[in-house]
């Protein structure tokens, strides 16, 4: 079905003021309000009033409206981005609806009437920083940390209440973890639904709390797990450990142990993604005459050749002596650098060879 065009929905102009389209808006929904209104059609009527609300009342997306009409705010926006910003709560409590009429709007437009009822949270996540080398991080490593952080109460086993009792349904809230007030408004009688202040949304109450945990359920406790680091693994890669966080209250869910990785600086090797370089000193007469040389890999030496004339700065190439593949799709090279070693001290025999090479004039620019 077609929509209908949104000034016409709210019975105003284009040129109508912001202020003007809120009171139209507000006037509509009173009107259409799904916890006063019980007709087949309040619900539909209420769901586009507040749509064509949520464009018009916002500058960007009603000048993107009033240009391309509905294509241009269904390219754009999702049903949710159109009511960003809005304050849906201000307006209905302003209109005597209180948090059930603000409820309502999540009701039509996204599938479920919000809960205030909390209830024992989860645990919070924990974060670890390992250092490593960089053959460490080629390779893979195991590596035992040690750490503290809340765990459940032995002597409670996580419920708070002290052994030989247990929590009790909170008399406020008749363990719901939710207060409603009913308050008469000119438009009808209208419920505000809140979290229970005396058990804040738990539901249960502890009256004899444990002597240990002091009815938290949880206690401080060191803790020593074996974590493996993959092969490849980059610098401040997160490892997730599930369920060693922090204890959840109560029974909850524990959160989550995050290890952040640090990879050491090396002596030789720079890391470039899944490649490495270094540099390798060769001496005049290697980089002239060629040579054969070992070079430092990660997981060993290796030999390549210098050709003879070659240059500072000349990059020789070992395929697969890089970093492996987080992915597994095999592993990146390593790059050697050969840098031709000026002496700063020469015998006077090598002055001498140094003098003869220069009268020869080897070297033509």
């Amino acid at each position: 079905m077609q929509k209908r065009d949104y000034y016409d929905v709210l019975g105003v102009g284009r040129n109508t003021s912001k202020e003007d389209i809120k009171k139209a808006y507000r006037r509509l929904a009173m009107q259409y309000h799904p916890d006063r209104n019980k007709s087949s059609d309040a619900e539909e009527k209420f769901k586009e009033i507040s749509e064509a609300y949520g464009v018009l009342s916002d500058d960007a997306k009603r000048q993107q409206y009033d240009t391309f009409g509905h294509a241009g705010i269904g390219e754009r926006y999702t049903q949710e981005d159109i009511f960003k910003g809005i304050n849906f709560e201000d307006i209905f409590r302003d209109m005597g609806f209180g948090f059930g009429g603000f409820d309502s709007i999540f009701d039509v437009f996204f599938g479920g009437r919000r809960r205030y009822k909390t209830g024992p949270r989860k645990g919070a996540d924990l974060a670890y920083e390992l250092e490593i080398t960089l053959e460490e991080a080629a390779s893979g490593t195991s590596k035992k940390i040690e750490f503290y952080r809340t765990g459940v109460c032995s002597t409670c086993n996580g419920t708070g209440a002290k052994p030989g009792t247990s929590p009790k349904a909170c008399p406020s809230c008749n363990g719901s973890g939710q207060v409603s007030q009913t308050k008469r408004t000119p438009f009808g009688h209208f419920t505000s639904i809140t979290t229970c202040g005396r058990c804040r949304g738990d539901g249960r109450i502890i009256e004899a709390p444990c002597n240990v945990c002091g009815g938290g359920g949880t206690v401080q406790i060191p803790r020593s797990i074996s974590v493996k680091i993959p092969p490849g693994v980059e610098e401040s890669s997160r490892l997730r450990i599930a369920g060693e966080g922090e204890a959840g209250e109560k029974g909850a869910r524990a959160g989550d142990l995050y290890v952040i990785v640090h990879i050491k600086p090396h002596e030789l090797f720079v890391r470039e993604g899944e490649d490495i370089l270094c540099e390798v000193p060769i001496t005049f007469s290697q980089a002239a005459l060629g040579d054969e040389i070992q070079v430092p890999t990660l997981d060993g030496r290796a030999k390549i050749k210098i050709p003879p004339g070659t240059q500072s700065g000349t990059i020789f190439r070992l395929k697969g002596k890089g970093m492996p593949s987080l992915r597994g799709y095999g592993k990146g090279d390593e790059h050697v650098r050969a840098v031709v070693k000026t002496p700063t001290r020469l015998t006077e025999e090598q002055k001498k060879l140094f003098r003869q090479l220069a009268n020869l004039e080897l070297y033509k620019f």
